[in-house]
């Protein structure tokens, strides 16, 4: 019976679809933005529970531990690497490819299979490194993938710091509830003679989920960044003369304080088309112009436009069916007074 439910939580833990493990879906965004800081403790909980890699990297450190103060010197060390990244990459805004960073972190878990075989005294012929820092180390990659998919929100200055602190907190609560599963599963696995039987093909199985998330996600990456090429070809064409075409079908005004941000979306179909000009009262606005995919639940995002300006025109040609619009940011010390002008084939949905 153990085998058969430590081989059920190892496939469920492998193959959980990675658009849970990491995505933030829209409605969990509106969610957090509605909602305070115990919003913000839950998605990090759940987070961490659906985080299949971050389960696997934990489920390999602790596999052969029996002593309760090796398990907490461990995860100490780890839960400290995740939690500096995590905390102060995304109160810094500093950010990377998701892609990447879970290609880094899926590495992690097949070094930790491999470590367990004792792969490096077997086929290096060398001592295996050292391994609490090594886990502090791939702590601090862990948390900075945490902290990418966290950046996809726009979570204003307001109380930024503590919504951080908050998911942080929310996922140390989803890693003891786990681990705690983890820890009960092994012990109870140890009194059985299928545990020396099963433990190194086990971590052999480690080694393989390492080695295929790896692949999906560097398989992700180049879909990626093909669709970021394809978007960047195809959005914002010809400035010059297409928004001057015709009188325009939309306009609103908004402003927009200092410290505050805000989001204006469109649903606009594959191959569709909406032509748009906005402009301050002079004032630059950092702004990210991007669409989101409809019905994908990871809450990814293709970005077509970047910068601070005080005026952007052009014609978005979408390359996939979605939300579409601009995220302003006001990172000067004056109110900014917006105006946005659009026609096109599309359907309003307004302010997020």
């Amino acid at each position: 019976m153990i085998k058969k439910i430590s081989l059920i939580l190892f496939i469920a833990l492998a193959w959980t679809s990675p658009l849970l493990a990491h995505g933030i879906s829209a409605a969990d965004q509106q969610a957090m933005l509605d909602g305070g800081y115990l919003k913000y403790i839950e998605l990090g909980a759940s987070h961490m529970l659906t985080g299949y890699d971050h389960l696997l990297f934990l489920f390999g450190v602790i596999f052969f531990l029996t002593q309760f103060k090796d398990v907490v010197k461990f995860i100490t060390a780890f839960t400290i690497g995740h939690s500096i990244t995590l905390i102060f990459a995304t109160f810094m805004e500093i950010s990377a490819n998701y892609f990447l960073i879970d290609a880094v972190i899926a590495l992690t878990v097949l070094y930790k299979g491999f470590d367990n075989i004792g792969g490096f005294q077997k086929y290096l012929g060398m001592k295996s490194p050292n391994l609490l820092a090594l886990v502090f180390g791939f702590g601090l990659i862990h948390g900075f993938g945490l902290s990418t998919r966290l950046q996809q929100l726009p979570l204003g200055d307001e109380g930024l710091l503590l919504r951080i602190l908050s998911f942080n907190l929310g996922v140390e609560v989803g890693q003891i509830v786990a681990l705690t599963a983890m820890l009960f599963l092994l012990a109870a696995w140890r009194k059985t003679a299928s545990f020396k039987r099963f433990s190194t093909l086990s971590n052999v199985g480690l080694i393989c989920a390492g080695f295929m998330l790896f692949l999906m996600q560097m398989h992700g990456y180049s879909h990626d960044a093909a669709a970021n090429e394809q978007a960047s070809r195809k959005t914002v064409q010809d400035q010059q003369t297409l928004h001057t075409e015709g009188q325009w079908k939309d306009s609103i005004t908004f402003t927009l304080p200092a410290g505050k941000s805000i989001e204006y979306k469109f649903l606009v179909l594959k191959d569709k088309s909406m032509q748009y000009e906005w402009k301050t009262n002079g004032q630059p606005l950092y702004f990210d112009f991007h669409g989101e995919p409809k019905n994908d639940p990871s809450g990814s995002f293709t970005s077509f436009e970047k910068n601070t300006l005080h005026e952007s025109k052009g014609t978005l040609i979408a390359p996939f069916g979605g939300s579409h619009g601009w995220y302003w940011k006001n990172k000067g010390t004056q109110t900014v007074k917006v105006t946005l002008n659009t026609k096109g084939d599309y359907k309003i949905i307004g302010i997020q």
